[in-house]
């Protein structure tokens, strides 16, 4: 009788130091699944932002280039007339 009460304990003691562990390594995996989620995000976030600088700055130079092309042949017609 002594044996088994013996062999329910430590199957307990086992099984609980079992459930531990996974509680733990399930923590620990969703915390990682969280900080690699924040981590592309804001790499993601980082290049959206990046593509959106690179457009605004293609725009400006374009119209930029546009005025001053317009401004040359207004002022050629004006010379020419």
């Amino acid at each position: 009788m002594l044996a088994v009460v013996v062999v329910v304990v430590v199957a307990a003691s086992v099984a609980s130091i079992v459930v531990v562990v996974v509680v733990v390594v399930v923590v620990v995996v969703v915390v990682a699944i969280i900080i690699v989620l924040i981590v592309v995000v804001t790499v993601v976030l980082a290049i959206l932002i990046l593509v959106v600088v690179v457009v605004v700055v293609i725009v400006v130079v374009a119209v930029v280039v546009v005025v001053k092309v317009v401004a040359v042949v207004v002022v050629v017609v004006v010379v020419e007339l």
